[in-house]
């Protein structure tokens, strides 16, 4: 399964900006709301020190030894107040939120967007309104697929001796919750899954809440922080989820620029480099960037893909190998693949996800950097370079 992070927030809070800023794809921008009527998807990238910088011989994959992982990433259409009972376009914002493994929320850090998407004076709207309202949503839409049938649900559990969470579980699919998310939930919560004819609307509603931040784990975009108050940026640091300063339309600029081979910038630094002639309002508007990238230390948005991948998602990049000595395939092509994969995942785990003879056929691995064999239960480390061992042909 690939990696998709969805990019949600109300309409005008520069989503659209984030996602262009982020894949260089082509979506239309623009000061009204619902500008994004379908679901935008591209291919961004994580940014992962490449090992082939411990080598003599370079990859050719990585750009100064930065290495780039693509991952799936989805602007849904903008969210306005009780989307979850089909308002603007509720529907088919969550239905293709139920994609995503983690939320980038990008949020107006300025507070001059109502909560419609309109726009009002500067630091009027608290961003934290903003935050709360797209969780309400999100948790009340998962609340009203459980409770739709809930008494029903439970007659055929008991019925048919399934258990309460694997029902819920199959009951949520629609909404991308999984029965680990289950189990998790009501572990945290200490429900009682032998009795479920006890649990309350109230008890629903916080499984509900606890299932959200389980399967739709969130970071906060903190966008137009170039523009924002002092005071709005203070009101974002009481936010449950992480935040992250951003201007994500300093990265467009900056990386439309790098495309136009009028400066070198590699995305998530806090500096670029000059390389071509440029127009005085060119110029004064780079400056103006790179006082802000000091400031801010980058622009935000690679931090917030990062950190999604990352942090929210516990994830790690492993490299497979054919030829451990050279760390090459077959072709001699170096470091050719990079997998991003759970923390905690396993060799043999490793070799399915390459192919699933492979894993069948599985008889151990080699770490190429010491070159000493593990066993199909050795847990993968981030950044290791891994042989696998098969008998599949």
């Amino acid at each position: 399964m690939s990696m998709i992070i969805g990019l949600a927030g109300k309409p005008n809070a520069g989503k659209s900006t984030f996602f262009k800023s982020s894949t260089m794809a082509d979506v239309e921008i623009a000061n009204y709301p619902f500008t994004t009527i379908k679901a935008n998807h591209g291919v961004a990238y994580v940014k992962v020190p490449c090992p082939c910088t411990e080598r003599e011989e370079r990859c050719g994959r990585c750009v100064d030894g930065i290495r780039y992982v693509p991952i799936d990433i989805i602007d849904v259409a903008g969210l306005v107040p009780d989307a979850h009972l089909g308002k603007g376009l509720g529907n088919a914002f969550l239905d293709d939120l139920r994609q995503a493994q983690a939320i980038i929320h990008v949020v107006d850090a300025s507070g001059s967007m109502d909560a419609e998407g309109n726009p009002v004076e500067p630091g009027s709207r608290n961003p934290l309104d903003d935050i709360n309202f797209l969780n309400n949503e999100i948790e009340m839409w998962i609340y009203d697929i459980l409770t739709k049938n809930w008494a029903k649900l439970m007659r055929k559990a008991k019925a048919e001796g399934i258990k309460i969470d694997i029902a819920i579980a199959d009951q949520l699919t629609g909404a991308g919750v999984s029965e680990a998310n289950v189990n998790d939930a009501l572990r945290a919560l200490n429900m009682d899954p032998a009795e479920p004819q006890k649990w309350t609307d109230d008890d629903l509603l916080t499984l509900c809440r606890r299932l959200k931040k389980e399967s739709k784990p969130m970071i906060i975009a903190a966008n137009k922080c170039d523009v924002a108050s002092a005071a709005s940026l203070e009101k974002l640091k009481s936010a449950e989820e992480p935040v992250v300063p951003v201007c994500a339309a300093a990265e467009l600029a900056l990386r439309t620029a790098a495309k136009n081979d009028m400066i070198k910038y590699i995305p998530g630094e806090n500096s670029f480099t000059v390389t071509g002639e440029l127009a005085p309002a060119q110029k004064k508007a780079l400056d103006a960037i790179a006082v802000l990238m000091e400031k801010m230390d980058g622009t935000g948005v690679q931090k917030c893909i990062n950190t999604a991948v990352f942090d929210l998602l516990d994830m790690i990049v492993v490299y497979p190998v054919e030829d451990e000595g050279k760390w090459a395939n077959k072709q001699g092509q170096v470091l050719p693949d990079a997998y991003l994969l759970k923390k905690g995942v396993t060799c043999k785990e490793l070799a399915y996800r390459i192919h699933t003879d492979i894993g069948n056929a599985f008889l151990y691995g080699v770490d190429a950097r010491t070159k000493m064999r593990i066993s199909e239960k050795h847990e993968l480390k981030n950044g290791d370079v891994i042989k696998i061992v098969s008998a599949a042909k």
